[in-house]
């Protein structure tokens, strides 16, 4: 959330205990988190199941070009509660090897809309930056498959989330499949 004055505040965690994702909500209504925990602190982004399923592809790809993970650990759960500090907006990822660890930077998204700017013309918001280890990696490439499948199975015909709401474009309006 907010601080007093508009400004969210921004986290550099180097030293990560746990790095994984989760949702709150039931199927059709979850709302999708980021979370990192450095000792005490646990720091909670909110996020999109596209940007988590997105994540976890591209670390897929980060890692594929390093060595293998002989033993990643279970994927960990979300601590409660879940308190968001801000919303994720753009993403960015890299590798350092003299520390072998995998870098992300997460940015807040920021509606510009009558919103002050920074020097560039763009909104400024919070940044969260981790160090991640190769096995924090692996284990939140686990979990975010098991969390984004965790959702509503998709209509057989369009590939949309099935639910009460669905009403599939492929049937053109008609009764809605079985």
């Amino acid at each position: 959330m907010s601080e007093p004055g508009g400004f969210s505040e921004s986290f550099e965690l180097t030293d990560v205990d746990r790095f994984t994702t989760g949702t709150v909500g039931e199927p059709g209504r979850r709302v999708f988190y980021l979370q990192a925990t450095s000792g005490s602190t646990v720091v909670s982004v909110k996020c999109e199941k596209q940007q988590v399923a997105g994540l976890a592809e591209f670390l897929a790809g980060v890692l594929a070009d390093l060595p293998p993970i002989t033993d990643p650990p279970p994927a960990p759960e979300l601590v409660e509660p879940v308190m968001a500090a801000w919303t994720a907006g753009t993403m960015a990822i890299g590798y350092d090897e003299s520390a072998d660890r995998i870098e992300l930077r997460v940015e807040e998204r920021i509606d510009t809309e009558g919103e002050e700017t920074g020097d560039e013309g763009e909104a400024t918001g919070a940044r969260l930056h981790l160090s991640l280890t190769r096995a924090q990696v692996a284990a939140y490439i686990a979990r975010a498959g098991q969390v984004v499948e965790a959702g509503r199975p998709p209509c057989g015909l369009c590939g949309h989330p099935k639910g009460p709401d669905h009403s599939c474009p492929r049937t053109n309006g008609h009764r809605p499949p079985a």
